[in-house]
């Protein structure tokens, strides 16, 4: 199964998410901040990770997602920035920091899965791939 790190401060936004993600079938675990964010994409490596960008004072999502993608062991998780700004700007920060896409809030979850659906690919690609040498 594929798993999934929500990083979002707002605890309600969390649950929302999370519960609509695992109805899917996707194991989903949560930081709550930016520090937990990247301390959990190294301890877990998750498959794909959804970063809030509005994080808090601490650690906001681009400087977490720079500190996750300088990690030699966490450098190529698949990062989706989520924020309720939809400015071009925004995104554009976004995938400086090292996200791999951008979406929007409130969530459209069909949108938001094709998205993951996308970046995922890779990983369910190379695993089959892996598993039919064997």
């Amino acid at each position: 199964m594929t798993m999934v790190l929500v990083v979002e401060d707002n605890p309600i936004n969390r649950d929302v998410l999370g519960r609509r993600l695992e109805r899917r079938k996707f194991i989903v675990r949560y930081a709550e901040d930016g520090p937990a964010g990247v301390h959990m994409a190294s301890e877990l490596k998750p498959d794909l990770i959804l970063m809030d960008i509005g994080l808090g004072e601490q650690m906001d999502g681009w400087e977490a997602t720079r500190q996750i993608k300088a990690n030699d062991q966490t450098k190529d998780i698949p990062i989706i920035a989520l924020t309720a700004s939809a400015f071009a700007s925004d995104r554009e920060k976004s995938l400086q920091a090292g996200c791999c896409d951008f979406d929007t809030k409130p969530v459209d979850l069909p949108r938001l899965l094709s998205k993951m659906n996308l970046w995922l690919q890779p990983a369910k690609i190379d695993s089959e791939a892996l598993a039919k040498q064997a």
